[in-house]
């Protein structure tokens, strides 16, 4: 073997092995703790809790903002959005925002914050540029869910004790329509292509398929799992793959996540995760679904392509929000 055939093969070598020590899924999760006032920060790759941080009274919601500098949490007993720094995990601002923020969405643009103020009826719009309220926007009684369209033009808020879908157009900021749902519902969650949106109904125990063009409900999805009581089984957390091939359903007090044929709306499995699973997120290639499971105070890790519970991992005090950091 000739020396520079030795080199090149020595340089290979190294190439490989660098290849070989960078983590192939280099995430960061945040979760936060709505009893605990913290937010546990797991890394992805080892599957443990690296930090836990004091942040506001009951967090709930949390977004990342597009570039991924900032966690947005909502603190929902300090009336207002607190700004976390991703790098040195800090809390470096706080955004507007009406009585007990719950859940939030950030534009596809990146450019603008909508908050669901559950004790005033009203969704607060803030400017990520400037951090300053845009406007407010009425909506029914006890608004909670956030959902916003791919193209950025509609915005969906869902108000617990109206029973409503309420569609906003952010050009105007005024409520284009308003669509009848099951009760109390929770998450609306839009499908990639925008076609659908999905809103859980915790008590009513359905998901409503809504069309957003026409704003009508044109499949209600429901469930059964042999054993357990009909009202335990509350839809929450939703979460659609990109494709569409399915769809995940957290069901809170029946401990599990409902897996659903997005296409044709047929109920395919349930997925047994820790105590009152509530809150979904999908890691960024979705091989890997996380829920928050509130009283058993851990996050349950999902392979979306087997369907099957491969870890839980224990967090703070009654876990409500994720987000995951690429």
């Amino acid at each position: 073997m000739t020396d520079r055939m030795k080199t090149l093969l020595g340089s290979a070598a190294l190439i490989a092995g660098t290849v070989a020590m960078t983590p192939a899924n280099a995430l960061t999760v945040y979760v936060s703790n709505e009893q605990g006032n913290t937010l546990s920060v797991i890394d992805g790759e080892t599957r443990e809790v690296i930090e836990e941080i004091p942040v506001g009274n009951r967090p709930r919601g949390i977004a990342l903002g597009h570039d991924h500098k900032f966690l947005y949490i909502c603190a929902s007993d300090d009336d207002t959005i607190q700004v976390m720094d991703t790098e040195t995990l800090e809390i470096v601002d706080t955004l507007p925002s009406g009585p007990d923020p719950e859940l939030l969405v950030i534009a596809p643009a990146g450019d603008r914050l909508y908050v669901a103020n559950e004790d005033d009826n009203l969704v607060t719009v803030v400017d990520l540029e400037t951090r300053e309220m845009i406007t407010e926007v009425p909506v029914g009684v006890e608004p909670e869910g956030m959902g916003v369209s791919p193209d950025g033009k509609m915005v969906v808020n869902t108000s617990e004790t109206t029973n409503m879908a309420h569609f906003i157009n952010t050009d105007t900021y005024e409520v284009s329509g308003n669509v009848l749902v099951g009760q109390r519902p929770r998450i609306a969650e839009f499908t990639s292509d925008g076609s659908e949106v999905w809103v859980s109904a915790e008590i009513g125990g359905t998901v409503s398929v809504i069309d957003p063009q026409a704003q009508e409900v044109i499949h209600e999805i429901s469930f059964e799992v042999a054993g357990v009581e009909p009202e335990a089984l509350q839809p929450v957390g939703v979460k659609i793959l990109d494709d569409r091939s399915k769809a995940y359903v957290a069901l809170g007090p029946s401990n599990r996540v409902a897996v659903i044929d997005a296409q044709s709306y047929e109920v395919l499995d349930y997925i047994l995760v820790g105590q009152r699973v509530w809150q979904l997120e999908l890691t960024p290639d979705e091989t890997t679904l996380y829920t928050s499971n509130g009283v058993s105070n851990d996050v349950t890790l999902i392979d979306t392509e087997s369907d099957t519970a491969i870890e839980s991992i224990p967090v703070g005090s009654f876990p409500w929000g994720i987000a995951i950091k690429p």
